[in-house]
């Protein structure tokens, strides 16, 4: 008789133990233990929440090199069926070798779960035939579990959902993250101190009105921004280390549908605008892609969304300032060309107009479909096409954590027909739909691509552009972690091209993610690791940085609606002199827009205290020494940056801290 010490570790989160009895089987290459269930002499309940218990399991001969473990519970006499989440089964042989059996997955009924050992295996490399019954079961399973539907046509596909509850246990929030996020507008209003303010459909005032709902809740950046929104260099500023700092691009040849000319924006002759094209020093913001875009009626009032070009001048300090403004996209009499020597309003109505555009792009196509939703196609299509043996699949399920709950929450509350995107913003509903479509449809693989989406834009050179400077470091490093874990799992390009699993990964993502638009340049195969490497680093690097540049700071920039309207009232000026105080407040949203407005960004914008920091892996899903050092490598490199960028922040008037490493999550949860 031979004896295998098993321990096992149930996890820490809220609500994870078991009362039921729970057994295991153990299955090596030379057979199978018979079902033991796992009575422990020391403790009397050993899968309480955290709790780590040992059991002994007798075989009469050596099972040989273990492969899996088979582990399922049944209800106590007179207890009902609970849920378990147990982390990991550690199993050491009577030879003395240790084998680790990652689980980190909720086990909530009474059938068989079969876990296999945590060495990382590609399907070729997984000869032995229990091991690839193991691997199809599983992933035969998955498929079951994770369909994909079509939630709008022309925008990135997701998981099908029936209702909250049907989401599979394992993508759930924690119950910590569930009690904190109990996402309602009606929550958040509340703790604004607003919820009095949110069925008023009165226009404000007077801005200090606004002021007084402000300071309900702030942040030291909110305060700034309510200080200088009117501000131009604080306007162009923005559009380098806002939310949105997606659009921007060096200008070298003006757009037809743009006629500057040097009288509208050099005075007496200073400058021209021939030259300071050709000197790199212009630079173009267009929203074309929101030319005609349905708009919704908010309290029963049509309202109105531009699709505006902006045109900034680098000046010799180094600030970014806009010096022509177009508000619709066909040049017309009606149609006048705001500068900043036009009447005080008539400039500040026209920066309102591009501020409120700025929201609609940045939240359909900067935050909502080049981050949440590719997020979920990366997710849905790693759960379907990767079992948990697999190396990918190691590397990426900590960046995936909570996104499939997250989007579906956005879908019930944001974004649905009642949702509070819909009602309190001008590009809600038709619009929304119309926006994603056009987004997706001009999505290219290398605007994913940091590096290679700051060189397209003509960007490198541009001073104090601090997403681009912290962004370009997160991106290396994650690419150098990721490039060492592929390498040890892919010795040769050969060894990706024959991973079948793998190329179905990368082609349902372009199939369901990208709707197999062959003109975004996404792979729809990969031939080679470095291929790999690069598609993997964007994987992570827009679940986790690239959510962080454009969310984190939602409050901060929009807390301060004149900053960042999300819907306005009235169509903006067709003559020049004809704005004032009373007709921008009156174009301004009303009360009620104004407060679920800034209750949404409010809850967007907080961190919850489960968070997980980047490259923090407290699942253990790796057995093998090289990718638990590049992790601790990893780790030690974002540290650094972290310790740099403090260093920096502390000298800036407006720190830029959305991708300081401590605090980008590992994922999009929010």
């Amino acid at each position: 008789m031979v004896k295998y010490k098993v321990t096992v570790t149930t996890a820490e989160r809220l609500h994870s133990g078991t009362k039921n009895h729970v057994f295991i089987k153990l299955v090596g290459t030379e057979g199978e233990s018979e079902r033991k269930q796992l009575c422990s002499l020391t403790r009397h309940k050993p899968f309480t929440r955290g709790a780590v218990s040992s059991f002994t399991v007798s075989c009469p001969v050596s099972l040989g090199k273990l492969l899996l473990i088979e582990v399922d519970k049944t209800p106590r006499f007179l207890f009902p069926d609970d849920s378990w989440f147990p982390c990991k089964v550690h199993v050491t042989s009577p030879e003395g070798d240790a084998y680790h059996f990652p689980i980190y997955r909720w086990i909530s009924d009474s059938r068989d779960h079969l876990f296999r050992e945590g060495t990382a295996l590609q399907v070729f490399e997984d000869t032995h035939h229990l091991g690839r019954y193991s691997r199809e079961q599983e992933l035969r399973w998955r498929k079951e579990q994770y369909c994909w539907a079509v939630p709008v046509e022309g925008a990135p596909h997701c998981l099908r959902v029936d209702s909250l509850h049907s989401l599979p246990c394992e993508v759930r929030f924690s119950f910590t993250k569930k009690t904190e996020f109990d996402w309602t507008a009606i929550a958040a209003l509340t703790e604004l101190k607003l919820k009095r303010l949110a069925d008023s459909t009165d226009n404000w005032t007077d801005i200090s009105a606004m002021q007084r709902i402000f300071y309900n809740k702030t942040t030291q950046l909110a305060d700034y921004v309510r200080a200088h929104w009117k501000d131009d260099d604080f306007f162009g500023y923005q559009f380098l280390n806002g939310v949105n700092p997606m659009l921007i691009r060096r200008c070298s040849a003006l757009p037809e549908n743009f006629p500057v000319t040097d009288d509208m924006v050099f005075l007496h002759g200073s400058g021209s605008l021939a030259e300071e094209l050709q000197k790199g020093n212009m630079f173009l913001c267009d929203y074309k892609r929101l030319d005609g875009v349905t708009t919704q009626i908010i309290n029963g009032k049509k309202q109105y969304l531009m699709a505006p070009l902006v045109l900034l001048h680098r000046t010799p300090d180094n600030k970014l300032k806009p010096v022509a403004i177009q508000l619709k996209q066909k040049p017309a009499d009606d149609n006048p060309i705001f500068v900043p020597t036009d009447s005080e309003y008539d400039w500040l109505m026209a920066k309102i107009f591009v501020r409120s555009a700025d929201f609609s792009e940045h939240q359909l196509n900067a935050h909502l479909l080049r981050t949440h939703l590719l997020a979920e196609a990366f997710a849905v299509s790693l759960l379907r096409n990767l079992p948990m043996v697999h190396p990918l699949y190691k590397l990426l399920i900590p960046h995936t954590r909570y996104t499939i709950h997250i989007n579906h929450l956005a879908r019930l509350q944001l974004i649905s027909e009642t949702g509070v995107f819909t009602e309190f913003s001008a590009s809600g509903g038709d619009g929304m739909v119309q926006i994603l479509q056009r987004a997706l449809s001009s999505l290219t693989y290398a605007s994913l691509c940091l590096p290679d989406d700051i060189a397209e834009r003509g960007l490198d050179s541009v001073p104090n552009f601090y997403y681009r400077d912290d962004g370009l470091r997160l991106w290396d490093i994650i690419h150098r972690f990721v490039r060492g874990v592929l390498a040890y799992f892919y010795r040769r390009d050969a060894d990706v091209q024959r991973d079948s699993e793998l190329q179905a990964w990368i082609q349902e993502i372009f199939i369901h993610g990208f709707l197999s638009q062959a003109s975004t340049g996404i792979p729809q195969s990969f031939s080679s690791v470095a291929e790999l490497a690069k598609f993997v680093t964007m994987v992570i690097f827009t679940g986790s940085a690239q959510h962080a540049a454009v969310n984190s700071g939602q409050f901060d920039y929009g807390g301060w609606m004149p900053n960042s309207p999300t819907s306005l009232q009235r169509p903006p000026p067709t003559v020049k002199g004809s704005a004032d105080e009373c007709s921008m407040l009156q174009t301004l949203p009303a009360t009620n827009t104004t407060v679920n407005g800034m209750a949404t960004l409010w809850l967007l914008s907080r961190q919850s205290s489960d968070f997980v920091p980047l490259a923090h892996y407290p699942e253990e899903h790796f057995a093998e020494e090289i990718p638990r050092k590049l992790m601790r490598d990893f780790q030690g490199e974002l540290e650094d940056l972290s310790a740099a960028i403090k260093s920096r922040n502390r000298r800036l008037d407006v720190p830029y801290t959305y991708l300081d490493p401590a605090l980008v999550e590992n994922s999009v949860s929010i």
